[in-house]
C-alpha cells in the first residue's frame, strides 16, 4: 500500500514540477520608472504566498497519513497544491527581484557610510530567494520557518511609506 503511494507523490511532484516551469512569465512591476510604490502591499503579498506555502506543505502532508481515501483523488489534490506552493514560491521570486531588488534596494558607493546597510539589504533579500527556492525543492515546514523569518527580516523596513 505504501509503494504505490509514494509513486503517487513523486508522479504528483513531477507534474507539479513541470506546470510550475511552464508558467507564462509576469511581467515585472512598472520599469519606465513609474514612481509608483506601494511596498507595504508587496510585503503582504510576501507574506500571503508564505502561507499558501505553509498550507501547500501542510496539507500534502496530510494527504501522505490519508492513505485509505481515493488514489486518483489524492494525485489531484497532490499535485494541484504541488502546482500552488511553486506557483507561490515563484511569486516570492519576482516580487523580490523584480521589485524590490531592481527598484527599491539603491546601490551604494563602497566608500558612502550607507554601503553596509546595502550589503545587508542585498543579504536579506537573498536570504529570501533561496528560501523560496528551498520551499520548491521541498516539502518541509522548516523550510518554511526559514521564509517567513527572511521576510520578516525586510518588513520593517518596507511596511511604511518611503520615497525611491
Amino acid at each position: 500500500m505504501r509503494a504505490p503511494f509514494i509513486l503517487t507523490v513523486i508522479a504528483a511532484a513531477a507534474v507539479g514540477f513541470m506546470a510550475a516551469t511552464i508558467q507564462p512569465v509576469a511581467l515585472a512591476h512598472c520599469q519606465i520608472p513609474c514612481g509608483i510604490y506601494d511596498d507595504p502591499m508587496r510585503i503582504t503579498m510576501l507574506r500571503e504566498d508564505a502561507t499558501t506555502i505553509r498550507k501547500a506543505v501542510t496539507t500534502l502532508k496530510g494527504l501522505l497519513i490519508q492513505q485509505d481515501g481515493d488514489g486518483l483523488l489524492m494525485f489531484n489534490q497532490s499535485t494541484r497544491w504541488i502546482s500552488e506552493k511553486d506557483h507561490s514560491a515563484t511569486n516570492i521570486q519576482r516580487i523580490v527581484s523584480d521589485y524590490f531588488l531592481t527598484q527599491r534596494v539603491k546601490a551604494v558607493p563602497v566608500d558612502d557610510p550607507g554601503h553596509a546597510a546595502y550589503l545587508d539589504q542585498l543579504s536579506k533579500m537573498h536570504a529570501i530567494l533561496v528560501a523560496a527556492m528551498k520551499c520548491k525543492q521541498t516539502v518541509d515546514l522548516a523550510s518554511v520557518d526559514a521564509l517567513d523569518a527572511a521576510i520578516e527580516a525586510i518588513a520593517g523596513s518596507y511596511t511604511h511609506d518611503h520615497d525611491g
